[in-house]
């Protein structure tokens, strides 16, 4: 997630979007008193510009790190709601956090994919350290596991929070739209970060769908699909 106060934009991060990517390239448009989270450590080197910066805050609708954890010695994550702004942290909170008058004048874009397609590569990303993968049938069963929450990031009280949703079948396109509408006319190349092993080796996503879970899916990202028009 990316605050930017040099070009008046805020980036909020989606998953399985090559929304990592689009970070490391944004961070190149940054001044020093821009925020930027941090993510994974590995991918932190595909940064264009500036590194993860200005993100721990206080605030008081910011979580306090959970007792346990202290007690246990358990680090702080970079993901955890308690460091202040996050990765993939919802528009309602990025607004509670900024105030009402910058989220009003500043561009809030995000971007979203086909949930189908998605949801393979979800799959694949989480089962990546299994010694023998599961089915991408028994994977499903568990909504806790399954679930991808972008449209409760991008979204607020069943509307769009943001001013421009861009698709990841159109990755290049949709970001140099957005980055001309708040009047950035240089193009950003964005590297490839965060990819999960063997992707080229995939199958097409419908391959892998059952009547089932093409139904689950359907049912699950139900805005997605009525906002952007997805279809299987």
């Amino acid at each position: 997630m990316i605050i930017s106060h040099e070009h008046k934009f805020i980036f909020l991060k989606t998953k399985k979007t090559a929304s990592t990517a689009i970070e490391a390239a944004l961070s190149e448009l940054c001044g020093p008193n821009c925020v930027i989270t941090p993510y994974r450590e590995e991918s932190e080197e595909d940064r264009k510009g500036r590194p993860q910066q200005n993100y721990r805050i206080e605030h008081p609708l910011k979580p306090k790190r959970p007792l346990w954890r202290k007690l246990l010695g358990r680090p702080e994550r970079y993901y955890h709601p308690s460091v202040g702004y996050y990765e993939h942290m919802p528009a309602h909170l990025v607004r509670a956090y900024v105030g009402d008058d910058i989220w009003r004048s500043y561009f809030k874009f995000a971007f979203d994919r086909n949930p189908w397609d998605r949801q393979i590569s979800w799959y694949f990303y989480k089962t990546k350290t299994k010694a023998s993968r599961p089915s991408f049938e028994s994977f499903m069963a568990s909504r806790r596991r399954a679930y991808v929450d972008n449209h409760e990031i991008y979204m607020e009280g069943g509307a769009l929070a943001v001013d421009f949703l861009g698709r990841y079948e159109t990755l290049e396109a949709d970001l140099a739209k957005a980055l001309h509408m708040v009047g950035v006319a240089r193009k950003l190349d964005v590297p490839k970060s965060n990819v999960t092993p063997n992707k080229e080796t995939r199958q097409d996503y419908r391959s892998y769908y059952t009547p089932k879970t093409e139904a689950v899916v359907r049912d699950w990202y139900a805005p997605e699909i009525a906002l952007l028009g997805y279809g299987f």
